[in-house]
């Protein structure tokens, strides 16, 4: 499992991306809860309620959001 973390211009943590084996990432705010999950087989970004958000990685749009 890869950790990416995201920061603002300031570097302030506002979230993180982990990446697993198979490609599959999660996004998590700066409080790790669960925002999302990007699947690169289907090349669809599910919210944490696994609804289609849409098609592409979009997790830092929702963690940003």
């Amino acid at each position: 499992m890869n950790r990416q973390r995201l920061t603002d211009r300031t570097y302030r943590t506002i979230g993180y991306i982990d990446t697993a084996s198979d490609g599959k990432q999660t996004g998590h705010n700066a409080q790790f809860r669960t925002v999302g999950h990007y699947d690169p087989r289907t090349n669809r970004t599910v919210d944490a309620q696994y609804r289609v958000v849409g098609y592409g990685n979009l997790l830092v749009s929702l963690i940003t959001a």
